[in-house]
């Protein structure tokens, strides 16, 4: 199963990213850790 979220960056908190991941949980750990390229500026 798949799930769409939606992140808020609480450096930035006008920047928002939506996305779709089958492990909300890894997903989440990717982009707190600085992983993905669109949330890399604005994490956690």
């Amino acid at each position: 199963m798949y799930y769409v979220y939606l992140l808020r960056s609480d450096v930035m908190p006008s920047h928002r990213y939506i996305g779709f991941t089958n492990d909300v949980g890894r997903r989440l750990a990717e982009h707190n850790a600085g992983k993905s390229k669109a949330t890399r500026f604005a994490a956690p």
